[in-house]
Parts: C-alpha cells; sequence; structure tokens
C-alpha cells in the first residue's frame, strides 16, 4: 500500500470514528474505526521521515478532527507543525477542541506520550 493511501486510511477513520461517537456509537463503530487509524499511524511510522510527511500533510485537512488527529500523532516528532494546528483547534468548542486541549496541557506539562505500540 502506497503511503497516499495510508493517510487516506488515517484520514477517513478519524472521520468515522468522529462521526460514529456523534452519532452515539462509540462503543461498535467508534472503537472499530480507532484501531484501523491506529493501525495506518503504525504503517506510516514504518515508513520514517517519508510517513510522517505523508501524515502532515494532513495538518491541513478541511476536517478538524483529522487535522487534530494528525497534529496528535505528529507532537513528539514534530512539534513545530503540530502545536499550531492544536492551539487554532483548541480555541473552539467541543469534542475536537477539547481534545486538542488536552494534548496541549499534556504537552506543557510534559506528560504527554502516544501509546500506541
Amino acid at each position: 500500500m502506497d503511503l497516499e493511501s495510508i493517510v487516506e486510511e488515517f484520514a477517513r477513520n478519524v472521520a468515522a470514528q468522529t462521526d460514529a461517537i456523534m452519532r452515539g456509537d462509540r462503543g461498535k463503530g467508534g472503537d472499530k474505526e480507532a484501531k484501523r487509524y491506529i493501525a495506518a499511524y503504525k504503517k506510516l511510522r514504518d515508513h520514517g521521515e517519508a510517513g510522517r510527511d505523508a501524515l502532515a500533510r494532513l495538518l491541513t485537512h478541511s476536517r478538524m478532527d483529522v487535522r487534530v488527529y494528525a497534529a496528535g500523532f505528529l507532537l513528539g516528532d514534530r512539534p513545530e507543525q503540530a502545536l499550531p494546528v492544536l492551539r487554532e483547534a483548541a480555541k473552539g468548542e467541543g469534542l475536537i477542541p477539547f481534545e486538542a486541549s488536552q494534548a496541549l496541557k499534556y504537552w506543557d506539562e510534559g506528560t504527554w506520550s502516544l501509546d500506541v505500540d
């Protein structure tokens, strides 16, 4: 699978999880989609810098949830790219801005970590 397809899979599944949560279907749809975008992230991570470059393209995605999740996954390696996305999203209200603000809080405290191994 090429990097672009993996990036599309990541974005599609982040969006599907958010949509499932908003429908109140977190247990079935949301968890299944989360496993899929985490698997896509791991595939991208295995490609090193090229994978991170591919994921970074999502920092300008039309959906805020996709931007925020991409930023969260890039935060440890590319804070200079991820932090502005999270800061902008955190200005809003709702689930995704809350998640962005939580990531920023943990980053600022020095307790942020990505546990997807």
